[in-house]
């Protein structure tokens, strides 16, 4: 099936609204999308898929690009693989947005290197979780983080995610991270929205909300922006939502993240990974997507098909 919501080449997306002067700045841009990793049906990595697909999401309003996340299937891409996506994404998308690239591990010096090879192949910055499975304490967290940082000259997003690293990064690490030259962000998956107004209060650290439910929530108290999984389907909507908010349409930026909501639960909330659900939806959309690595398993047809079903009731509604 064609992509209802894909425009001529020619069609532009306005620029953003200047933000309030109390908002903080956004390092990457505001709008980045959680890009998935296209994969041949072989299971290679499909470099010109992936530069379909970047071109796609610029055109459509993403101003910054996350490769090599969690919906990138990160755990699964080689080394070599995670430097081609970002050569190859760069290619594509020029200067006309930010790259930043996946390369947090377990390990801090494996992280190192992957930092040194990401800054090389292009990237703008990098996102790094936190350690996960060994559960480091805190002060070895910092340390972690402090590290890689030092070992390139490129920007670090902190991926505070313990749903799934085990580990959090408390916000008084936060605090004391804030101080380093080159940590300036956080993708914020914490569920922790007292957590997220502390640090906002007492650092410069630009906060990118991470859970799609969560995106005009968090903004609306001084976020950055946000790093969507649903935007692989839906970026020009997510734009929107900034885009309202900073022209003073709150009203406007409410009801359309509602409108939003059924899409985001059926692909975040719905047991899951957004992974799996995405590539479900690119694929019925006939946009690169490819096949998942395992252990990850490709969504059922009903799964699918009520996916697809969600999508066009909302693109129905909402251009």
């Amino acid at each position: 099936m064609n992509d209802p919501t894909t425009t001529p080449p020619t069609a532009a997306i306005p620029p953003p609204a200047t933000r309030p002067p109390s908002r903080p700045d956004a390092p990457f841009g505001r709008a980045l999308c959680a890009m998935v990793t296209p994969f041949t049906d072989a299971g290679a990595l499909d470099v010109d898929g992936a530069q379909r697909l970047a071109e796609r999401l610029v055109a459509q309003g993403c101003e910054g690009l996350v490769l090599s996340g969690t919906t990138g299937e990160s755990p699964t891409t080689t080394d070599a693989e995670k430097a081609t996506l970002v050569r190859a994404v760069r290619e594509a998308v020029g200067g006309r947005a930010s790259i930043v690239a996946g390369v947090g591990t377990a390990d801090t010096r494996h992280t190192m290197e992957l930092a040194l090879a990401a800054e090389k192949a292009g990237a703008d910055g990098l996102l790094v979780v936190a350690p996960y499975y060994s559960r480091p304490p805190q002060d070895a967290v910092e340390e972690h983080f402090r590290e890689v940082a030092d070992a390139s000259g490129l920007p670090l997003v902190l991926y505070d995610i313990p749903g799934r690293t085990g580990t959090r990064i408390e916000p008084e690490t936060l605090i004391r991270l804030a101080g380093h030259p080159r940590i300036v962000a956080v993708k914020d998956c914490a569920y922790d929205l007292l957590g997220t107004q502390k640090v906002l209060a007492r650092t410069e650290l630009a906060f990118y909300a991470g859970c799609d439910e969560q995106v005009l929530a968090l903004y609306a108290i001084g976020a950055a922006g946000y790093v969507s999984t649903v935007a692989n389907v839906a970026p020009r909507q997510f734009r929107s939502l900034l885009d309202l908010f900073d022209a003073g349409d709150t009203g406007g930026a409410a009801r359309l993240q509602r409108r939003l909501l059924p899409l985001i639960e059926s692909m975040m909330s719905a047991g899951l990974p957004g992974a799996v659900t995405s590539k479900a939806l690119l694929t019925a959309l006939d946009l690169p997507a490819g096949p998942l690595r395992r252990p990850l398993r490709p969504a059922d047809r009903e799964t699918a098909d009520g996916l697809l079903k969600t999508y066009e009731e909302l693109v129905a509604t909402v251009s």
